[in-house]
């Protein structure tokens, strides 16, 4: 009897079935707010502790460059944009979040994302992109500063997250 193979492992090499990155779509809305549950859980990927509705999470995020990553026609990965500030003179200045499900993290996902966000958010009008990331968070750390992010500051007790205060680090890119 021959064995047939689960094409949705995580443990299946990318080989077999390469990710694909995509636009997200509304339909995308459950596996988008499952993956961001996954994160808040970590307690390494931000500062929120409860999932929004996909209304809200609609809401705040800007309506390009969002993108989602498939694997075997799974979303395995998401990024997409939030405005820095509602303010005119600020249109250009976005806050940029990639979520990995963690069965599919080290395997290129969040390289593939970035470089698709980064080349969007420039096209769209974005002339700097930012991100917050926990001094923990180092994979995230890693993966901004591949793509030319630099380290701007370093906040210390910032806000907390279940009682404990954390620090962040400020990460920026130009165009």
């Amino acid at each position: 009897m021959e064995a047939v193979a689960d094409n949705s492992s995580p443990n299946k090499t990318l080989h077999d079935h390469p990710i694909t990155i995509r636009p997200m779509r509304n339909e995308d809305n459950e596996a988008v707010l499952q993956i961001y549950t996954k994160g808040i859980e970590t307690k390494n990927a931000t500062f929120e502790t409860q999932t929004p509705t996909w209304e809200v999470w609609d809401a705040n995020h800007i309506s390009h460059s969002r993108f989602v990553a498939t694997f075997n026609g799974i979303v395995v990965g998401w990024s997409a944009l939030t405005p820095y500030s509602r303010r005119a003179v600020y249109q250009g200045v976005h806050e940029l979040s990639i979520y990995i499900n963690p069965d599919y993290a080290g395997k290129g996902i969040g390289s593939k994302l970035m470089n698709t966000i980064v080349k969007s958010a420039r096209d769209n009008g974005s002339w700097m992109l930012q991100a917050s990331i926990f001094p923990e968070n180092q994979a995230s750390i890693s993966l901004h500063k591949k793509f030319g992010f630099r380290e701007v500051g370093y906040r210390e007790r910032i806000a907390q997250l279940d009682g404990v205060w954390r620090d962040v680090i400020l990460l920026e890119k130009r165009f």
